[in-house]
């Protein structure tokens, strides 16, 4: 039976209806932007929610190497302090010997926006950072090396940890109680001197384009691994369900004596070959500019790896090694997903083939690469990394909670700055992909595996770049072992 609305109140709704539209007509662009980012953030939050951490058993990660102090300042600042003019010619350096390379080499990055870490041959001009950085107002101190940032992260996640690095009695006591540290006391920790910017940030006739930080370090204990023997020690006992590498890049042109460095690696690679099938082992990529000891990596360390982790400009700079190219040092800082998938499928491609070649070693069944805008992952199908959605959502968030210092992701301090549709490839006629506000993280199959990219809300209230990758990758591996 029809309801007939009286007079009145059939024009009230009228005026209702009216006054919905025009407020739908009025919004400010903001309050739609704010309403978009809102609903990215609430399905992450679920998509990351979907998976449970097992609270019967806590995971089990082995991680190794390394670790250090860290001395976080603003990188301008720290250069103004000690007078370090801005130069004319920014210039790539392996490492830096003089203060004339330091600003070169800063300037080089600096521009961009792109993470770099290099090592300072000159102990003096380290010395003077040091002691600037620490009478810097505002200076930071905190945990360091990819060892201990990922160890943190595992453990706060719900992870039992068995970490490999020789530590100061000061630097044990503020280690999460999941962690067991396998290594020797020392007396002084290495310090690294962080030096991030913030996006816009100006030094001279230089504009960043991009958050991010700059490293410097005289580190000459890291690139021994010198806790490698007590975390082989331990290993076996310790039955890891998951065993991650990271923290090679302080071998990157460290002068060894001749014979020493591939010593090590050999020894890295026994380590690595006896670990038990039913381990997974992770290696984590860095800012390495050394072409030599990237292809020690290639033969010692990459072949036992079944997953490998890095940003977009690690991945280009391994790739381009694969196919016979020299060092990539520098690539786009924010590449277009289409870019970067290509650049997965091939290296996944290559690296298996080469598995296959050789019949050494493992099949590389996981590569997960980090953007300031998205995050990318490939799983083989089949393989024992389980929760690929999850894990690239929880990925994604970690972005923004560890950039902007808060377990509690803020909209109003975030943006997207991933494209509203990407294409899987940039092969002409390939399929687009919508970014869908109720559902972000798109997943694929292809050939033997899944493809899933999620975008990534980005701070846009820095308060650390450092640690980024780490923390990222860390969180995305706790939800697949």
């Amino acid at each position: 039976m029809a309801i007939e609305l009286r007079p009145g109140l059939k024009y009230g709704t009228v005026l209702s209806f009216a006054a919905v539209l025009v407020a739908f007509w009025l919004r400010s662009p903001h309050s739609v932007l704010d309403e978009r980012l809102d609903t990215v953030l609430s399905s992450l939050l679920r998509a990351e929610r979907k998976v449970g951490m097992n609270n019967i058993a806590r995971p089990r990660v082995a991680i190794g190497f390394g670790g250090c102090v860290d001395i976080i300042v603003d990188g301008v600042t720290l250069l103004n302090k000690i007078g370090l003019q801005p130069t004319d010619q920014p210039i790539h350096h392996d490492y830096i010997e003089n203060a004339e390379q330091l600003a070169q080499s800063f300037a080089y990055f600096f521009a961009p926006g792109a993470a770099s870490e290099r090592f300072v041959m000159n102990d003096t001009l380290f010395s003077q950072l040091v002691e600037a950085s620490r009478e810097l107002p505002g200076n930071r101190w905190s945990v360091g090396g990819n060892a201990p940032v990922m160890a943190g992260r595992m453990a706060s996640e719900g992870c039992d940890v068995l970490l490999g690095g020789s530590f100061s009695s000061d630097f044990n006591d503020v280690l999460s109680q999941h962690i067991t540290v396998a290594g020797n006391t020392v007396e002084e920790p290495d310090i690294h001197l962080i030096l991030e910017y913030p996006s816009g940030a100006t030094w001279g006739q230089y504009t960043s384009r991009r958050a991010n930080r700059y490293i410097v370090h005289s580190d000459d204990h890291n690139p021994y691994l010198d806790s490698m023997e007590e975390f082989e020690k331990r290993l076996q006992s310790f039955n890891p369900d998951l065993l991650v590498v990271g923290g090679l890049q302080m071998m990157d042109n460290f002068p060894f004596e001749l014979g020493e460095r591939e010593a090590l690696l050999t020894h890295l690679a026994q380590i690595l070959s006896s670990a038990s099938p039913q381990t997974s082992v992770h290696f984590e990529m860095a800012s390495f500019v050394d072409e030599d000891l990237l292809i020690d990596l290639l033969g010692f360390v990459l072949p036992h790896a079944d997953s490998l982790g890095m940003n977009e400009q690690e991945l280009p700079n391994l790739l381009s090694l694969f196919r016979g190219s020299n060092v990539t040092v520098l690539s786009d800082p924010n590449p277009r997903v289409a870019t970067v998938l290509d650049q997965m499928r091939e290296l996944y491609r290559l690296v298996n083939q080469r598995h296959k070649e050789t019949s050494t070693g493992r099949p590389l069944t996981r590569l997960h690469v980090h953007t300031l805008a998205f995050q990318a992952m490939i799983v083989t199908q089949g393989s024992q990394w389980k929760n690929t959605m999850s894990a690239v959502a929880k990925a994604s968030l970690t972005a923004n909670r560890h950039v902007c210092g808060s377990p509690d992701i803020d909209p109003s301090k975030a943006r997207l700055i991933m494209d509203e549709s990407f294409s899987v490839s940039r092969r002409e006629g390939s399929q687009r992909i919508p970014l869908q506000e109720s559902r972000p993280v798109s997943c694929w199959t292809e050939d033997d595996y899944e493809i899933c990219v999620a975008p990534v809300l980005v701070c846009t209230e820095v308060y650390q770049t450092a640690g980024g990758g780490d923390n990222i990758s860390a969180a995305g591996l706790v939800l697949q072992i």
